[in-house]
């Protein structure tokens, strides 16, 4: 392990720029390079009860790895010691620990290229999108290259929910913005409007903006947070949107067609205008690894060689270094890589929801019109605890007795499926009973594939 010590404080600023292009990924040939740690030395380090601070910036945009490095983080660190990670996912939709991906996102748009039934709402061009369910609680967020996560490990003693949002809206002052500032929900905002002048950028809370504009404009969140609180540690980890190229799609996915038709237990998200902040991702890690340096009493000026790659230690206490898909390789991070990508992670966590299509006891509120080609007397409603159907009723029928039996019939069929494992429900239907015509069965059916039918 290279040893920086106390007497090579005289880090000239070309070696300090030298170091942060390392950590970066750049030389000076403009080609992305880094060196990350092997993974039997990042266990070392983590786990090492002498290192109170470490930094770590993941050059791996796989979120399930993301992830599951974070909570090896959590698990494994010395109770009294403080974390900071930061990374950058591919596109993906992240939900809540007790959320319902059936009311927080568009499902069928996650895979619409493969979908026959998602010709209504199109998929943008951006690739695959992945769904996501992390361990911590908080709401539905989407993430792509142009968003940097932060994420903060620390003695439940040491935890606040403003903390450390306020640690990145100091780094966010420091690279010019100052409309930013931490709101009432603990997210991270930016006001509009004209400044009001006098801004001190050493209150977090207080931007320059306070009231926004003479329109009433509101402030646009960049940054929603997250938290997992455990006997010994506690977690915070966020967003911050710096130049997502897909803000104008975001709404697309995270409007989910089955809202409407499901009570839910669980969390449902706020929905807030969104904003990006007009940083590069390198800038912003740089400036939150200051702050937290700063935070924790780093000595001036090694701030910058925390980024130094694979791995070092910047003085006693202290460690950082760069992690990317290598780490994969450490069984508890292998396990929860493959926790997390797991159906039945992402779906059987689910709290029990009911999905009916017309008002009953548990949801009275008025529906939604089905489309005109399903008959107007059909009946849906399906009971779910942990994706698993508890409870179904679907008939076609006007004739009560005759959609009673149709009921029967699809009820034998759907006891105890799990249902983000229906792939296609005209398969579900011809092998029932129900009598509404082979157009009405087969509206019926794509009907529900466009509002259950998961993603693949």
């Amino acid at each position: 392990m290279f040893l920086l010590r106390d007497h090579r404080q005289f880090l000239t600023l070309h070696r300090i720029r030298s170091v942060w292009r390392t950590a970066c990924g750049f030389k000076s040939l403009g080609r992305p390079f880094y060196s990350s740690i092997a993974p039997t030395r990042f266990t070392d380090a983590v786990t090492n009860s002498a290192v109170t601070r470490q930094i770590y910036i993941s050059r791996s945009t796989n979120p399930y790895l993301n992830l599951s490095i974070e909570h090896f983080l959590l698990q494994r660190t010395p109770p009294d010691s403080t974390i900071l990670f930061l990374y950058t996912n591919k596109p993906c939709v992240v939900i809540g620990r007790n959320q319902n991906p059936w009311v927080e996102v568009n499902l069928q748009l996650l895979n619409a290229a493969e979908s026959p039934w998602s010709h209504e709402t199109e998929s943008p061009d951006i690739g695959d999108v992945l769904l996501v369910r992390r361990r911590s609680g908080g709401g539905t967020v989407f993430h792509d290259e142009g968003n940097v996560n932060y994420s903060v490990i620390c003695p439940p003693n040491e935890f606040s929910r403003d903390k450390h949002a306020e640690m990145v809206v100091r780094a966010l002052h420091g690279l010019g913005i100052a409309r930013a500032r931490v709101n009432n929900r603990h997210d991270i905002v930016l006001d509009q409007g004209s400044p009001l002048g006098g801004h001190d950028r050493t209150k977090a809370h207080m931007a320059g903006y306070p009231t926004g504009g003479v329109d009433g404009s509101k402030p646009l969140k960049i940054s929603g947070s997250a938290y997992k609180l455990t006997r010994l540690r506690a977690l915070h980890h966020g967003t911050c949107l710096l130049s997502s190229p897909n803000l104008n799609i975001i709404p697309h996915y995270l409007h989910s067609p089955a809202k409407p038709f499901i009570k839910a237990r669980g969390v449902d998200s706020v929905s807030s205008p969104v904003g990006n902040v007009g940083v590069a991702n390198v800038d912003f890690e740089r400036s939150v690894v200051e702050q937290f340096a700063i935070m924790h009493g780093l000595k001036n000026g090694l701030h910058a060689a925390a980024m130094q790659s694979p791995v070092f230690e910047i003085e006693a206490g202290w460690v950082a270094g760069v992690v990317d898909d290598a780490q994969a390789g450490i069984p508890e991070i292998g396990k929860g890589l493959s926790e997390l990508r797991s159906s039945d992670w992402k779906y059987t966590q689910t709290p029990q929801f009911t999905f009916s299509s017309h008002p009953v006891e548990e949801d009275q509120r008025i529906k939604p019109n089905l489309p005109t080609e399903v008959p107007a007397s059909t009946r849906v409603i399906l009971k779910a605890r942990s994706a698993n159907i508890t409870e179904s009723q679907i008939s076609l029928s006007a004739d009560a007795t005759l959609a009673e039996k149709e009921a029967a019939s699809i009820a034998q069929i759907l006891s105890h499926r799990k249902l983000h494992e229906i792939r296609n429900w005209n398969e579900i239907f011809q092998q029932s009973k129900l009598l509404g015509g082979a157009r009405g069965v087969s509206a019926l059916a794509n009907w529900l594939n466009t509002l259950l039918r998961k993603a693949s």
